[in-house]
């Protein structure tokens, strides 16, 4: 099992696909496969359910992996200790990205409903996940000014 880390933003779903490619190995995208199994979009289980009915199905998910695959996670995983326990059971890689990385990534999404809002505030999020993001790291992989296939071949060499 091989876990992605980071904020969102770094590009844990298009490295995971790179990296199902180089590896020949599945790969889950975990916030979709949580909205196909709730019927709801992430933006929608927000608003309707609230953020720790989405924590709790992070949580279920992945207690429920049984095979040997990429899993790009949400940006938010490592905030449960039960999770950060779980991705213990694989190999994880961070995606560490730097915040004007983030910014300018993120600059145009309306999709993700903790991009919303104040500029400090997101700021101060990702400052708090930092340290969450480290902890659970098996492997640390810096993914500014790199190119998701750049970024897969680094994996592919760490992990080998």
């Amino acid at each position: 099992m091989i876990y992605l880390v980071g904020f969102m933003g770094s590009g844990k779903s298009t490295v995971a696909e790179q990296l199902s490619r180089k590896l020949g190995m599945p790969y889950i995208e975990m916030d979709e496969e949580i909205e196909k199994q709730e019927g709801l979009s992430i933006s929608e289980m927000f608003a309707t359910q609230g953020e720790s009915f989405f924590r709790e199905k992070e949580t279920s998910f992945l207690r429920g992996i049984s095979k040997d695959v990429i899993v790009s996670t949400g940006g938010g995983i490592i905030l449960s200790k039960d999770n950060r326990h779980l991705l213990k059971s694989g190999t994880v890689i961070y995606l560490k990205a730097e915040w004007e990385t983030i910014v300018k990534r993120l600059r145009e999404d309306t999709n993700r409903p903790l991009w919303k809002g104040d500029e400090q505030e997101k700021k101060n999020r990702f400052e708090s996940r930092l340290a969450l993001y480290d902890e659970v790291a098996d492997e640390i992989v810096s993914v500014d000014e790199r190119t998701p296939c750049e970024i897969a071949v680094d994996i592919q060499k760490r992990i080998k």
